[in-house]
C-alpha cells in the first residue's frame, strides 16, 4: 500500500510538470527508468530505453526554445493542454507498476491528466493575458520560469514524491489566488467604465 501512495505521489508530481512542459517531466521519467532509479508498469518498459531518452531530448530541446519565440509560444498553448492531459495520463500509468489496470487507468486519467490540464490550462491563461499586456515581451520570461519550475519539480518528484505532491497543493492555491486577484481586478474595471461619466460636448 505505501508503495502504491508512493506512486501516486510521484505521477501526480509529474503529472503537474507536464502542465508547464509536456516534455521535460517525460524525458527525466525515461532516464529515472533506465537507471532503474523507479520501477516503470511492466507493459510500459520501452520508456526507460536509450531510444526514448534520444527522443524525448529531442522533443525537450525543441519545446524549450519555442516557448521562447513571442507569439510561437501562443500558438503552443492551443494545443498544449490536450498534449499535456495525455502526458499527465501517461505519465501516471508509467509509474503505478503492476496496480490492477481498471485501477491505474482510473487514476491515471483523473488525477495525473486532470492534473496536468489543470495547470496547462492556466499557464495559457497567464501567457495571454501577457500578450495582450506587454504585447509578448514578458512571455519569455513566463516561459523560462515555467521550464525552470516544471525540471525542478519533475527532479523533485522523482527524489522525494510526496515533498513534491505538497508543492503541487501549494501550487493550486497560489494559482487560484492569482485567478481571484485578476478576476477581482477586470470586475473592478468594468465597474468603473460601467459608471463611467458621459462627458457633455
Amino acid at each position: 500500500m505505501l508503495e502504491i501512495i508512493i506512486s501516486v505521489c510521484l505521477g501526480i508530481g509529474l503529472s503537474a510538470s507536464a502542465g508547464f512542459r509536456v516534455f521535460v517531466p517525460l524525458l527525466l521519467l525515461s532516464i529515472a527508468g533506465y537507471f532503474e532509479w523507479i520501477p516503470l508498469n511492466e507493459d510500459w518498459q520501452w520508456a526507460g530505453s536509450l531510444t526514448a531518452i534520444i527522443v524525448l531530448a529531442v522533443a525537450s530541446i525543441i519545446e524549450l526554445g519555442a516557448y521562447f519565440i513571442p507569439y510561437v509560444d501562443n500558438l503552443l498553448d492551443t494545443i498544449s493542454i490536450p498534449l499535456a492531459t495525455v502526458a499527465g495520463t501517461l505519465v501516471m500509468f508509467t509509474v503505478l507498476g503492476d496496480v490492477d489496470p481498471i485501477y491505474s487507468w482510473t487514476l491515471a486519467i483523473i488525477a495525473g491528466g486532470g492534473t496536468a490540464a489543470t495547470i496547462a490550462t492556466s499557464t495559457s491563461a497567464a501567457r495571454a493575458t501577457s500578450t495582450t499586456v506587454t504585447a509578448g515581451v514578458a512571455n519569455p520570461i513566463i516561459s523560462f520560469l515555467e521550464a525552470v519550475f516544471s525540471t525542478l519539480l519533475s527532479i523533485l518528484s522523482i527524489s522525494a514524491p510526496v515533498i513534491a505532491v505538497v508543492v503541487v497543493i501549494l501550487t493550486f492555491f497560489g494559482i487560484r489566488k492569482l485567478y481571484r486577484k485578476i478576476f477581482r481586478k477586470s470586475s473592478l474595471s468594468r465597474k468603473r467604465d460601467t459608471f463611467k461619466p458621459i462627458e457633455k460636448s
